[in-house]
């Protein structure tokens, strides 16, 4: 499975070999303001499935928040993908950016505590108010917080793995 994507100006392209990874819609203010947007749908994708196939030159990089770059198309501001420090062998690929249909579709909203007042979820996807659900395959519970209440910040010890930049705390 090959999936090929562009910014909006054409500009910068890349492509993705295999499968994609867990897709999700993220309505943190930091994505919100990054995509002008109720949120952004990204998808998880190991580093060594995604290659820049040209304007690697017009990628811009920022860094919002520690150990985390967002990288932009610095002609026409296009949100491309997101660069982990501490985990250099997943990026977060923003699923808009993509020219054809991944074949995967999002299966939940997180980080819906920040969302934008003036968007309300009207799909039946599970929602997370802030932490990301663990990774697909693995077992979920009220530690994903389904209903969006709280996250399920204070239910578990203090032992966390992470994905995709969430905090995910073990059963």
């Amino acid at each position: 499975m090959s999936l090929e994507g562009s910014c909006l100006c054409g500009g910068i392209r890349y492509q993705v070999d295999g499968p994609l990874g867990q897709v999700v819609h993220c309505h943190c203010s930091m994505c919100r303001k990054a995509t002008g947007a109720a949120f952004r749908t990204r998808a998880a994708v190991p580093s060594a499935s995604f290659h820049w196939r040209a304007g690697e030159s017009l990628l811009v990089r920022y860094k919002s928040s520690p150990g985390e770059e967002r990288t932009f198309c610095r002609v026409c501001g296009s949100t491309l993908v997101t660069l982990f420090r501490d985990r250099p062998e997943e990026i977060g690929l923003a699923l808009g950016t993509l020219d054809g249909d991944p074949g995967v579709r999002p299966w939940a909203h997180v980080f819906v505590a920040s969302r934008a007042p003036w968007y309300e979820i009207d799909d039946d996807l599970p929602r997370f108010s802030t932490t990301a659900p663990p990774p697909l395959g693995e077992a979920n519970d009220a530690a994903g917080d389904p209903a969006g209440a709280a996250g399920g910040v204070d239910d578990h010890p203090a032992e966390m793995t992470t994905f995709m930049r969430f905090t995910v705390r073990p059963r």
